[in-house]
C-alpha cells in the first residue's frame, strides 16, 4: 500500500474520531470507539512516516492529501 494513501487515511480517521470522542465525553460514557479510531489513525500516520524514506515534512502533507484525492477521482 502506498504511504501517501496510508497517511491520508490515518489523518481522515483521526479527524473522524473527534466527534465520537466529544459525544462520549458529553454523554458521560467511555469513549471506546473514539479511542480505537485514534489508536488506529496514529498507527497509520506513524507507520507511513516510518516506512517512507526521509519521512514527510509538515508542509508536504496538504499536497500529499490533494495528490491522493486527485488519484481517487481520476
Amino acid at each position: 500500500m502506498d504511504t501517501d494513501l496510508v497517511l491520508t487515511i490515518g489523518i481522515v480517521l483521526f479527524v473522524l474520531s473527534i466527534p465520537s470522542l466529544l459525544a462520549a465525553w458529553v454523554e458521560g460514557r467511555p469513549p471506546r470507539l473514539g479511542a480505537i479510531l485514534v489508536i488506529v489513525a496514529l498507527g497509520m500516520v506513524v507507520g507511513a512516516l516510518w516506512v517512507k524514506p526521509g519521512g514527510y515534512a509538515f508542509n508536504q502533507v496538504p499536497g500529499v492529501m490533494i495528490g491522493v484525492l486527485s488519484r481517487l477521482f481520476q
